[in-house]
């Protein structure tokens, strides 16, 4: 499109875009979640308790995770215990062939952890595999 300006000459109108602000912001944006994604991975901190022999976990599994202060996670997401066996049905998958990890943290007193497991149970998951870290090996002499 052309205009003609107050000294007769003619003037044409730009016809591009300026992406430069768009590749701002877009690697502002890229910065911000390489920064929030090992935050977002992170998962619960829980201190497991330390056994000899520990199996390593291959395939992805529902997690259970009771928090030193009892709170009940099914995954990241916190869970109340009387909801729990609701939840674990949810899913879909056959409760027989199902397999859930429990993740306790050393100082759960042991009461809070057999409510949990309590509550897998009523979901008719009788497969529950309980994580542990393994204890440091000491040097021989």
């Amino acid at each position: 499109m052309a205009f003609t300006g107050s000294n007769g000459r003619t003037q044409t109108s730009l016809a591009e875009i300026n992406i430069t602000p768009l590749v701002d912001v877009v690697l502002v944006l890229l910065v911000i979640f390489m920064l929030a994604a090992p935050v977002l991975q992170s998962g619960i901190e829980v201190a497991v308790p330390k056994t000899r022999t520990v199996k390593e976990i291959s395939e992805q599994r529902l997690v259970v995770t009771i928090a030193k202060d009892q709170q009940v996670f099914l995954g990241d997401n916190p869970v109340n215990i009387h909801e729990l066996p609701y939840q674990l049905r949810k899913g879909g998958a056959d409760p027989t062939h199902q397999i859930i990890y429990l993740r306790a943290d050393e100082r759960v007193p042991f009461g809070a952890f057999a409510s949990v497991m309590d509550a897998v149970k009523q979901a008719g998951i009788t497969n529950i595999s309980i994580v542990t870290q393994p204890l440091e090996a000491k040097p021989e002499k």
